[in-house]
């Protein structure tokens, strides 16, 4: 598996590297943004889950301790052969959770299609404890760096 040999920074950036390619192929004038989140515990990625159980699983498994979200961002745009990729590292740290309040958490999101079974907006507060870097980066995108890269394509993201 990919992750074996590349460390979960370069991982991230070359999974949005590839997502960014290829849109860029479909599109060579259009400035691409592509990202991919994972998160980290123990030296573990942890992915989607799953069902629901496994879900449980990654709750349990979080809860009460530290891991991190890693984002990689490419910004592409093929017809002037111009790319600019990095990656953002947040610490989030999980509140202690019980299993009825893992399952009321979950009952509340769609847990199957997020890196580590949660998400930070909305009823993240629920298990969320606290966040040491990038909050948007644990939301899906790291929107400080990203708004620095776009303007090296002329993109000034209104704030």
């Amino acid at each position: 598996m990919a992750h074996e040999w590349l460390t979960i920074r370069e991982l991230t950036i070359w999974n949005a590297a590839r997502k960014g390619e290829a849109a860029s192929k479909l599109f060579p004038d259009a400035i691409v943004l592509a990202a991919d989140t994972l998160v980290t515990i123990d030296g573990d990625v942890l992915g989607k889950p799953s069902d629901f159980e496994d879900a449980v699983r990654m709750l349990h498994r979080l809860s009460g301790r530290a891991h991190e979200v890693w984002t990689g961002v490419r910004i592409v745009q093929a017809a002037h052969r111009k790319t600019k990729g990095f990656a953002e590292m947040s610490r989030v740290h999980f509140r202690n959770l019980e299993e009825p309040a893992i399952r009321n958490y979950l009952a509340k999101i769609d847990p199957l299609d997020k890196a580590g079974a949660y998400a930070a907006q909305g009823h993240g507060a629920e298990i969320i404890e606290r966040v040491e870097g990038s909050f948007s980066n644990v939301v899906g995108l790291p929107m400080e760096k990203t708004a620095r890269a776009l303007r090296a394509f002329g993109i000034i993201p209104p704030r």
